[in-house]
């Protein structure tokens, strides 16, 4: 086997430019950095485009805030506004870098343009100004890893699909939000003796994170979580709808299986449901085909339906844009959205 072609510096692969225009003014429009102060009327525009473009999840107040906030200091070089005579947000770009990266370096690219000034180039400019940018990011990079460079299209917005193909984007990966009535009946799930399904307790849930950086280490795209990361990101975990299978073979029971839930009550109206929403699954590899994970999503179903709600449900990222569901299939989820990511790899 020829050993493989050690890689250029991103510094040379990223080709980032070394000036960064901001998009014109031809729209009316007044481009600068946004910062925290600038979290409430970005959240507005999100507000109206999420209704506008009808998509089923609302972002809240503190997630807004944490998109410009988890940019520290260089929030104003990595968001940018687009401001109307009167002074109200009417576009937005986000690029963001992701710090705890290892194997990989990548940057995620947001944004978007008031329905009143869609379809007149300000979006175009704008992700001309997010490529630029994410390019830059990625040149300042040292480590000899591969680059990626990311954006997400609903279903429902799918004219940002050929902007992005016209760049260089090719769609990879297809995410499904999938959902299950939970009015219906629910199988009953045996597991070999050594194994206990219990609820999630905080004592546990170092070994979760390391039970989880283990599931996912041969996962497409995955990083293992910091501890710093797995903490972070819990603004909607809901422990009483989680659940942990452990192995008691020894005298050390140890953490094989889990699911994490969350409770995203600012979803429900603009939905017109309620839903338990399985935000992390996972079996550690020595552990997998004994339905481990078909036994924790059917515990984490009860406790749902206990609790009133309406639906179970999951989003499940696949290579494939018609796939099989898996377990979901088999557990009745049917898939109600969906969006692509398209990527520039290098």
């Amino acid at each position: 086997m020829t050993p493989a072609e050690p890689l250029a510096p991103l510094s040379v692969r990223a080709q980032a430019p070394a000036e960064l225009a901001v998009p014109g003014s031809q729209w009316g429009l007044t481009w600068r950095g946004i910062g925290p102060d600038d979290a409430a009327a970005l959240h507005a525009l999100v507000e109206a485009l999420e209704d506008w473009d009808r998509l089923p999840y609302r972002s809240s107040l503190e997630e807004t805030s944490d998109r410009v906030g988890e940019q520290g200091p260089d929030s104003a070089l990595n968001v940018l506004g687009g401001y109307d005579h009167a002074g109200q947000m009417r576009a937005f770009g986000l690029v963001r870098y992701a710090p705890d990266d290892e194997q990989s370096a990548r940057v995620f690219l947001d944004g978007g343009v008031h329905p009143q000034y869609r379809r007149s180039g300000v979006g175009t400019a704008l992700l001309e100004w997010e490529l630029g940018r994410a390019r830059q990011l990625l040149a300042g990079v040292d480590r000899p890893v591969r680059a990626r460079i990311v954006a997400n299209v609903e279903e429902t917005t799918p004219d940002a699909a050929p902007m992005l193909l016209e760049r260089g984007f090719e769609a990879r990966r297809w995410y499904f939000d999938l959902q299950r009535d939970l009015a219906a009946p629910l199988p009953q799930i045996d597991l070999a003796r050594n194994l206990e399904t219990v609820p999630w307790t905080a004592d546990l849930d170092e070994q979760v994170r390391q039970a989880h950086n283990e599931s996912f280490s041969a996962h497409w795209a995955s990083e293992p979580m910091s501890a710093e990361r797995w903490h972070a990101e819990r603004a909607f975990f809901a422990p009483e709808w989680s659940f942990l299978v452990l192995d008691r073979t020894s005298d050390r029971a140890q953490v094989v299986g889990y699911l994490l839930s969350g409770r995203y009550e600012q979803d429900w109206i603009c939905q017109g449901w309620s839903e338990g929403y399985i935000d992390m699954l996972g079996v550690r590899p020595d552990w997998r085909n004994r339905q481990i994970a078909t036994a924790l999503v059917v515990r984490a179903m009860r406790a749902y339906a206990a609790a009133g709600i309406d639906f179970a449900s999951v989003g499940l990222d696949t290579a494939q844009p018609d796939p099989n569901y898996g377990l979901f299939a088999a557990l009745d989820f049917q898939a109600i959205h969906s969006s692509t990511m398209y990527s520039i790899e290098f």
